[in-house]
């Protein structure tokens, strides 16, 4: 096989590119739930775009809505003007979105990516409150901006910052003391309510209900019900950040439906565009709604061509409960197929909810190894965790279940080729 000339790349784009590094190649199409390369080789995708391709690459529904819009003279860049495209998105998250889960929301565009919207988040949150401190919890991402830094554990992703980062605190996470869920609860309930705990009552607490990045760690419904009693008894507001579980990564369209809780304020991002396209949203209750015109603002946070394919996945896929079933029972299908390779080694664990699962490596040297193996065999896989411990799978939510299994079998032979000889 001819080697892709990388020669460009390497010598004048930033050495801060990181995925072209675990997937060396050059990609040049892309359709449903494959990509190909300049060479003609195709990889299976278990990647997704890291969640903003919930719906797989070029969906034929959604891009025939861009294409129409496009070649219709539709509104390009609109900053915060009011457009049909706006206006058809707005009524389609009222009534496809909001209406059938109970939910009254108000929306804001913050900007094109999830940093902007958890930005937006913290900075309303202060503001309606007063307060100025944040909780966040151990293990969390939540963007590379400050603002998202702050509330972020990873040690490495935080220096990048280059300046301290203040005005945060975190917590401990479902199952970080132990696997007894109110231990978490009883050491938050004990620092905010000592008044010499040395911790000021902050504005809001954000949260993941999966964490992605952090290694695909689950909070419990329960764990989530207690977490939303606790924010509400001390006036602190709860944000929920469903950038990459939310749209159905996890099943239902809010990660957060399982514990059946209503937070003060979701952002979204990533799948929220349905076709990969730069959108992002912050939604929260009607009486926070406390900004002033033009307080909040960005160049680019009225991408009209978004608006139009984010309306289209939400009436294509979400008028029903069609897709999120077929999700769930695609989650089982992985879950049982990695419960099976994980029985065959030692040292490996499994965990997941929906279709954002991980495969759990004691010796975390060797997801790394498991991944550059798949990439060999034609599968795109990522590490996640704190030590990149974790072989996480995020294929799109309109793969097919003989694309799945095919993907599943790559994976059970990398960790055979990587594992032969180690004891593992």
């Amino acid at each position: 096989m001819n080697m892709p000339d990388m020669t460009v790349f390497a010598e004048t784009e930033s050495n801060v590119r990181g995925y072209c590094r675990s997937w060396p190649t050059v990609f040049t199409t892309a359709s449903g739930s494959w990509l190909q390369d300049e060479s003609g080789r195709e990889y299976l995708d278990f990647f997704a775009g890291a969640g903003a391709l919930n719906y797989g690459h070029n969906n034929p529904v959604l891009k025939q809505a861009l294409l129409d819009y496009i070649a219709s003279d539709g509104i390009t860049h609109g900053l915060d003007m009011s457009t049909t495209a706006k206006r058809d998105l707005l009524e389609t998250l009222r009534t496809k979105l909001f209406a059938p889960r109970g939910l009254d929301y108000k929306v804001q565009f913050p900007g094109p990516t999830g940093a902007n919207a958890v930005e937006a988040a913290l900075k309303l949150a202060r503001k309606v409150t007063g307060r100025t401190e944040i909780l966040n919890f151990t293990n969390a991402f939540h963007g590379m901006t400050l603002g998202a830094l702050s509330v972020t554990g990873n040690a490495a992703k935080r220096a990048g910052a280059g300046v301290p980062l203040q005005h945060a605190t975190s917590m401990p996470y479902d199952g970080y003391l132990s696997d007894d869920d109110d231990d978490s609860f009883r050491w938050m309930e004990r620092v905010l309510d000592d008044t010499s705990s040395g911790l000021d009552r902050p504005a809001a607490v954000i949260v993941e209900t999966v964490q992605g990045e952090g290694g695909v760690n689950l909070a419990s419904a329960q764990w989530l019900r207690q977490l939303s009693d606790l924010c509400a008894a001390r006036e602190i507001l709860l944000i929920v950040d469903d950038v990459q579980m939310g749209c159905g990564r996890t099943g239902p369209f809010f990660s957060f439906e399982v514990a059946g809780i209503t937070p003060d304020i979701v952002t979204l991002s990533k799948s929220i565009g349905g076709y990969g396209l730069p959108m992002a949203l912050v939604l929260f209750k009607p009486e926070l709604d406390v900004w002033a015109p033009g307080e909040h603002n960005g160049t680019f946070r009225g991408n009209n061509p978004s608006f139009v394919t984010a309306r289209v996945a939400l009436e294509h896929y979400w008028s029903d409960f069609t897709l999120e079933a077929a999700t769930l029972e695609k989650g089982d299908r992985v879950q049982s197929a990695l419960t099976t390779i994980a029985s065959n080694f030692d040292g490996m664990s499994t965990r997941g909810r929906g279709l954002v699962q991980g495969l759990v490596f004691d010796d975390a040297s060797l997801a790394a190894k498991v991944c550059k193996t798949a990439f060999e065999r034609g599968l795109l896989l990522e590490t996640a965790g704190p030590e990149d411990e974790v072989v996480k799978l995020l294929p799109p939510l309109t793969i097919t279940n003989a694309e799945l299994d095919h993907g599943l079998e790559i994976l059970s032979g990398s960790m055979d080729s990587v594992c032969a000889g180690r004891g593992c």
